[in-house]
């Protein structure tokens, strides 16, 4: 095998086998807008399933994002750049929240926020399976749902999520598909509460 090729298959492995922080930056550094299909699985602090749900998102970094449950309800989480809505069609109620408060120390922050981080989050590398590079992310306010967040990455690319709430319920999102810079349509990222919804929150 001559050297060339010898060289190649180890950058190749290299590039494989980076370590979750690298594959982190490359996806904040090369990545501006995303959209894909998600399945959510929730269990609580023994290990029962307590919920399943799926649907899709998209993002426009930074602070841009839309995110739909299809199954078994409807939801719908929009965030403008602004302002973040949470619609639910069932009970046809809105919760509206200001972007910073909603955004600053959430999941959301490390897909669709911005480069910064560091700011938000205390970051290590986390040990590595199921054939992908994890990153543990602590949030730095004690003022937030989660208590520990897990990213695992391949091919630079999220590939799952799992997040510790303070009871020690764990959600897990696996992304089933992901696709970097598309052309995503402004109008996803806008919404406007329904007619007769009750709206809960900044006026």
């Amino acid at each position: 095998m001559n050297r060339l090729l010898l060289a190649v298959l180890a950058l190749t492995a290299a590039t494989a086998h980076a370590r979750g922080l690298d594959q982190l930056h490359a996806f904040l550094d090369g990545t501006r807008t995303a959209r894909g299909t998600f399945h959510q699985t929730v269990s609580n602090a023994q290990g029962r399933v307590t919920q399943k749900s799926a649907g899709s998102f998209a993002f426009a970094r930074p602070g841009k994002f839309r995110w739909t449950y299809d199954k078994p309800f409807d939801q719908l989480i929009v965030g403008d750049g602004h302002t973040v809505w949470v619609y639910d069609k069932d009970l046809n109620q809105v919760i509206e929240r200001k972007l910073d408060t909603a955004l600053g120390s959430t999941p959301a922050a490390l897909l669709a926020g911005d480069n910064a981080l560091d700011r938000s989050f205390d970051l290590t590398e986390g040990a590595a399976a199921n054939g992908l590079e994890y990153v543990d992310a602590a949030p730095k306010s004690a003022d937030t749902q989660f208590k520990r967040i897990r990213l695992g990455f391949r091919d630079n690319l999220p590939r799952a999520m799992t997040l510790t709430d303070a009871f020690g319920q764990t959600t897990e999102l696996v992304f089933d598909s992901i696709e970097r810079n598309p052309a995503v349509a402004p109008d996803q990222f806008k919404f406007t509460p329904p007619p007769g919804a009750d709206v809960i929150g900044p006026k």
